[in-house]
């Protein structure tokens, strides 16, 4: 009986992150970033990885964690992140993000002017955007009754992986999406055979799924997910819990369902209280990291 290779997923954050994080890697990050954006060629040949935590400018703001952030040659900013399921306030929380990776830049004696250019990489296994059947977006300050591009200080763009089409369209982009989307080896194969780059992308994939450690980080960091999910459903179908999203957005307004109502309060007063104290306590018994705990339940209450 054969035994199924092992192969760690880029469309999971962590995984994502491993991979197109790692310096050893930048020349599939650099091909990646290609085949979306449309910057200068030079803008690739200094690729900064960053810190991916966004800066807090006063106490209590809230903390930002992104999956892949670089600096370009110039200065530019890219931060990619995968969320495979679309949440309510997602959009909101990406015009957050931007807009603190747009303000971190600057000090009181600096000028507006020398503000650099913010761009995010949105990546989702859901529909984002409801309205139109393209899989890749890009959104900046536009006026469509002039079609004329206020500016391109802060650019979106979305890349939805469940609108890919069955066949590939010939783009660098569709190539690099099916990489991303693959689920099984067959499908990492067919695509490999199709871009040398991306067969020597799937080489290292493999490398990196065969090291212990990156396993060990990749499944704890699986098992996680799976307990917070469980336990965000759980609550959440007892009414005794609402998220930021549902509980500030729609709990505030009056006429809504008393279910709501309650899950707002008695949610955030006991479950939020109770439920995620236990959860974290788990997480921490699991062997993850506080920094770790952070950005899981960062994403998932889309803060």
């Amino acid at each position: 009986m054969l035994t199924k290779t092992f192969l760690i997923s880029v469309k999971n954050d962590i995984g994502f992150r491993l991979f197109f994080a790692d310096e050893r890697n930048i020349e599939f990050l650099q091909g990646l970033l290609k085949s979306i954006l449309k910057l200068d060629e030079g803008e690739y040949e200094v690729i900064e990885i960053l810190d991916p935590h966004l800066l807090r400018e006063f106490h209590g703001d809230k903390l930002g964690i992104v999956d892949v952030k670089v600096k370009t040659k110039t200065g530019k900013i890219i931060h990619i992140e995968i969320q495979l399921k679309v949440r309510p306030g997602m959009e909101e929380r990406i015009i957050y993000y931007d807009a603190k990776l747009i303000t971190e830049q600057i000090g009181s004696s600096d000028k507006y002017k020398d503000l650099k250019r913010v761009i995010s990489i949105i990546i989702t296994d859901e529909t984002l955007i409801k309205a139109s059947p393209l899989y890749h977006h890009r959104f900046t300050f536009f006026d469509p009754n002039a079609n004329i591009e206020l500016s391109d200080l802060i650019e979106i763009h979305t890349l939805e992986l469940n609108k890919l089409p069955d066949n590939f369209d010939g783009t660098e982009l569709c190539d690099w999406a099916k990489f991303i989307a693959a689920g099984s080896e067959e499908e990492l194969n067919m695509v490999a055979s199709r871009n040398t780059q991306i067969g020597k992308a799937v080489v290292k994939l493999r490398e990196l799924s065969a090291d212990e450690k990156a396993r060990d980080m990749y499944e704890r960091q699986e098992k996680a997910r799976r307990d917070f999910e469980w336990a965000v459903d759980y609550e959440v179908e007892k009414g005794r819990l609402q998220w930021l999203q549902e509980g500030r957005q729609e709990g505030r307004q009056e006429g809504r369902q008393e279910g709501r109502q309650e899950g707002r309060q008695e949610g955030r007063q006991e479950g939020r209280q109770e439920g995620i104290k236990e959860l974290i306590e788990s997480m921490k018994l699991s062997g993850m990291s506080e920094a770790e705990i952070d950005r899981i339940l960062s994403f998932k209450r889309g803060s």
